[in-house]
């Protein structure tokens, strides 16, 4: 479990097949090294990866088939240069941004970004083409003041339109500047993972429960009455 509050930045290096290198920057390399074992988790990008050898400036991970096809981890090209990296969540700790699991529901890009007094507006298109079925369900968990990863960076929805199929976040200066998403380029992919509350909520929706005869057609006075309003 991770929070969307990026502790530093790296770089990232194939190894061959599906293993890889990530790299602290000097300047942050404790942040991330300070505790990591052997078998911890570390969101890069937004992917979460274990742990399987620390090195000096890193550590080195495997990626599975599945996260290779669904994130940017399988094609770097359309990527930022570097990863935003951030070790897991330990109980007790503040939980600044919103849950984030590191598992990534697939790819966006970069429509737009435009600086305005106080903050960095950016367009994100999401996944819905018709053959794109695992990436297609993304549209439906946008949501206006949802929340959302990035590149596992924890962001606000500003705005989105009705299908959910672009959205737009308002950066701060300082997640701008201590992320990678100042890296980004019209066009580059982004990992994205929508709110996990959102997918719950639908799967309980989506069941029949005898005792929810109204479940088709909820209005506001049955929200009431099971307590949601």
């Amino acid at each position: 479990m991770f929070t969307g509050l990026i502790q530093a930045l790296g770089t990232i290096e194939p190894l061959g097949g599906d293993r890889f290198e990530i790299s602290c920057r000097s300047e942050a390399k404790e942040i991330i090294r300070s505790d990591l074992a052997i078998g911890d988790s570390v969101a890069v990008d937004g992917v979460c990866l274990t742990v399987e050898e620390i090195l000096h400036q890193g550590f080195v991970a495997t990626a599975s088939d599945e996260t290779l096809n669904r994130t940017t981890l399988g094609n770097r090209q359309h990527a930022a240069s570097y990863v935003n990296l951030e070790t897991s969540l330990r109980v007790g700790s503040k939980l600044g941004g919103h849950f984030v699991t590191g598992h990534i529901d697939g790819i966006g890009s970069l429509q737009e970004s435009v600086q305005t007094t106080n903050s960095w507006e950016m367009y994100f298109s999401t996944p819905t083409s018709l053959s794109d079925l695992w990436q297609r369900h993304i549209a439906g968990y946008i949501v206006s003041k949802g929340s959302i990863a990035v590149n596992g960076v924890s962001v606000t929805i500003a705005d989105c339109d009705r299908k959910g199929s672009w959205f737009k976040v308002a950066v701060i200066p300082h997640s701008y500047a201590q992320t990678n998403l100042s890296y980004l380029q019209i066009g580059s992919w982004v990992n994205l993972e929508t709110d996990i509350l959102g997918k719950y909520v639908e799967k309980l929706l989506g069941h029949e429960i005898p005792a929810m005869d109204k479940l088709n057609n909820i209005s506001p006075d049955f929200l009431a009455e099971h307590g949601y309003l």
